[in-house]
């Protein structure tokens, strides 16, 4: 097991805030960050590499709050935990530079953890009633010709949806029957054909442009 990920929370409510680190102080695999916080013994304040955004509902404010989050030093990785969010949000947030998403009710510790290391590690993670519903909406989307002319390949959607759903590549590998590599190169290959930055970027694009 490797270094825990420094993680920050940010909410507009002190409450949410409070009881989100609290939740992740108990995911070893993290470690929550404060301003105060040291990198190295007298040195700087450590640098998130994920910030877990709380919100109540999100809207222009919300998605404001996001882009300056990630607009910030280091530009981390972002998880957004909503109380509701229907795909158009998950559209917008997507497409805003989150990487994983997740509504209030089913942010547990371990939830929380594995949505925390998904974005850590630059993949993207929604929860899989919501991917359905953006798989369903992208389907009858025609605001990207460029794209759907493209397309993907069956192969290559699939890998896709289970980058979206938050599968690691091993995982993906083993449930598509493929190699490790092979599910790589996969990824590789989308991203460089649409000139994209990462699996997120690729999976938020995707969705939007009805290839998935």
């Amino acid at each position: 097991m490797g270094e825990p990920v420094p993680v920050s929370v940010v909410a507009l409510d002190p409450v949410l805030e409070a009881g989100t680190k609290s939740t992740l102080y108990a995911c070893p695999d993290v470690t929550v960050t404060e301003p105060d916080t040291p990198g190295a013994p007298g040195g700087p304040a450590a640098e998130p590499r994920v910030v877990v955004m709380i919100v109540d509902r999100f809207a222009r404010a919300e998605l404001d709050m996001l882009r300056a989050t990630r607009d910030t030093a280091g530009r981390p990785a972002v998880v957004l935990v909503a109380s509701d969010l229907t795909s158009g949000d998950a559209l917008h947030a997507l497409a805003a530079g989150a990487r994983a998403l997740l509504r209030r009710r089913e942010a547990d510790a371990p939830r929380l953890s594995r949505a925390v290391l998904a974005a850590a590690r630059g993949d993207c993670a929604l929860p899989p009633d919501l991917l359905d519903q953006l798989l369903n909406r992208s389907g009858a989307a025609g605001d990207a010709p460029g794209w759907a002319a493209a397309g993907l390949s069956e192969r290559e959607r699939s890998v896709l949806s289970m980058v979206a759903d938050g599968h690691e590549t091993s995982e993906i590998a083993q449930r598509l029957a493929y190699s490790q590599r092979t599910v790589t190169t996969v990824v590789h290959d989308i991203t460089q054909r649409f000139r994209l930055r990462n699996r997120a970027h690729a999976v938020a694009y995707a969705l939007r442009a009805g290839l998935l």
